[in-house]
């Protein structure tokens, strides 16, 4: 959890990794790959699994990728990719919201008189 704010490097350096989630098509391909038993899925097995076109999903692993938070290998023909768990360890810290206590919003009326 968030004790204290952000500075701007700390902020500058999480903004990629949030911007690369904003897209839904990066966002489902970062949980297929998180999902995966084994750690790490091949590209051949991402691909059948959207309706978009190859160079469509090469191009968002790589903004996946260049943001940190996948890291891939080359085996002869096929790249498999894997989740970087520092990287989400940051980004889930900042979300994490399990220790913050709201307050509850005042009875309507309540005081007014």
């Amino acid at each position: 959890m968030v004790t204290e704010p952000l500075t701007e490097q700390a902020a500058a350096d999480l903004a990629p990794g949030f911007k690369a989630l904003g897209d839904p098509v990066r966002l489902r391909l970062l949980s297929l790959i998180a999902a995966r038993a084994g750690g790490e899925v091949c590209v051949c097995e991402l691909t059948t699994a959207f309706d978009v076109t190859g160079p469509t999903i090469s191009h968002h692993l790589r903004v996946l990728r260049e943001a940190g938070l996948i890291g891939s290998e080359r085996r002869g023909t096929w790249v498999y990719y894997r989740v970087i768990p520092a990287a989400f360890a940051a980004l889930s810290q900042l979300l994490d919201a399990s220790a913050v206590t709201v307050a509850a919003p005042a009875a309507a009326g309540a005081g007014a008189r």
